[in-house]
């Protein structure tokens, strides 16, 4: 049996950033330079402190010694055994070794110096410790204030500069989804490119490729329509011929498979011309106030028998008629030819659904959208009815995305620009079908 491991909170999305990773980068290795620098000054200043402070000490424990020992006057803070004596001070003078130690005696720092004396008692002498425990904290709040400041300034020049760097790097991104887009146009124009002699940072170099990048794509495109669009062109005067030579055959199943294949060549024809005009972006909307399900109405009729229409919510749009005809049309089409009746167009306000009841789209389709001349097994066909109601749908404003229904079947939908039409007249909550 797997466990999974629980996650923990997800971070907010400002947190995948850069510039936030790069400032957490700066604070953390410039506390660790503070910290580390901190240490070895405060240690380098305190033991040279408490070495002063040991060395005074031990002078004055010498001198009262030999006062002791001469049986003269001792003098102030020196003693034998004295009160406030630390206890591993008095047991090492005990044991016959001199010492110090920096113990708090009567709310004050002090340094204890203590040796051994007869009698099996200490003697030791005290000296004031404050001078040094204020230079040390002293010291110490010095090196957190200036490691503050130090921070703070190396964050705001680090962030400065990093933002510069995420800035053109958001730059580029945006380029790149432009023309992920379509828009074929963009570039990024880093000016660090411009010139060759200067030299160039990682950024500017992506920033090149992909200006080098869209230009070659670009051309290649291009070069694609143009290609397209002349055979196209070309093909439509001798297919127009064929035609009239084919009404002109005798009747017989010959003549009818040359009519058959010489219409689906004009039909071919006639995509791949409008498949041009929507690649170079020439095309133009005619657009005026239509009531959507009187539109739908039309489409599934012309369509034939295994279509119905169920509308939900109708309303007034702003939109071209020609052409949203020619969306439903061509997906009322492909789910009639590549799914299984029935297929159900819903209107629901200003979103069109058309589904049918066969295998769905294929996994290529639902992920990346419909492909040119690319169909799944044996199915006949180019691909280009779906590309072609794609192409419109952009034309006129509008969404249109391909997905497959939990219990099977393909699902086409079109959401359309919607703005209150003066003359709308909405049935709320009335259904119907057709």
């Amino acid at each position: 049996m797997i466990r999974r491991r629980p996650r923990g909170p997800r971070l907010p999305a400002w947190t995948a950033t850069l510039t936030w990773k790069a400032a957490v980068f700066i604070t953390v290795m410039c506390c660790a330079l503070a910290a580390l620098l901190g240490m070895l000054v405060h240690v380098s200043v305190t033991n040279q402190t408490v070495g002063q402070a040991r060395e005074r000490a031990l002078d004055r424990l010498t001198e009262v010694t030999e006062r002791y020992e001469a049986g003269d006057r001792l003098g102030s803070g020196a003693g034998v055994d004295p009160e406030g004596l630390p206890a591993p001070l008095r047991e090492l003078a005990l044991s016959g070794e001199r010492g110090t130690m920096v113990a708090a005696h009567e709310s004050r720092p002090t340094m204890w110096a203590a040796g051994p004396a007869d009698g099996g008692r200490a003697i030791a002498v005290q000296v004031d410790y404050a001078q040094g425990a204020r230079t040390i904290d002293g010291l110490d709040r010095a090196i957190l204030g200036s490691s503050v400041l130090a921070i703070g300034a190396t964050l705001l020049v680090g962030a400065f500069a990093v933002t510069r760097v995420t800035r053109r790097l958001h730059q580029t991104a945006q380029v790149a989804r432009r023309i992920s887009a379509g828009d074929l146009d963009a570039r990024v124009n880093d000016p660090r490119t411009k010139d060759p002699a200067r030299r160039q940072d990682e950024v500017a170099a992506v920033a090149g490729a992909l200006d080098t990048m869209a230009s070659s794509l670009q051309g290649k495109l291009l070069s694609e329509q143009r290609f397209t669009a002349d055979v196209a062109h070309e093909l439509r005067t001798p297919l127009t011929g064929l035609h009239a030579a084919a009404e002109l055959l005798e009747p017989g199943r010959p003549t009818e498979l040359v009519r058959d294949r010489v219409a689906a060549l004009r039909t071919l024809t006639e995509d791949l011309l409008e498949i041009s005009r929507l690649d170079a972006k020439s095309e133009r909307v005619d657009l005026d106030a239509h009531q959507l399900a009187p539109l739908a109405e039309r489409v599934v009729r012309g369509s034939g028998e295994g279509t119905e229409l169920v509308v939900v919510r109708d309303v007034c749009v702003e939109t071209d008629r020609r052409r949203l005809e020619r969306v439903l049309g061509n997906l009322v089409a492909n789910a009639l030819k590549h799914g299984r009746a029935p297929v159900v167009v819903t209107v629901d306000g200003p979103v069109v659904t058309v589904r049918d009841h066969g295998d769905g789209y294929p996994g290529y389709l639902v992920e990346h959208g419909p492909q040119r001349f690319r169909t799944e097994g044996t199915s006949k066909g180019h691909g280009l009815g779906l590309t072609i109601a794609l192409g419109q749908a952009a034309v006129l404003g509008a969404r249109l995305t391909f997905s497959n229904a939990p219990d099977g079947g393909a699902v086409a939908t079109l959401r359309l620009p919607f703005d209150e039409c003066p003359s709308e007249d909405e049935a709320d909550g009335s259904e119907s079908t057709t």
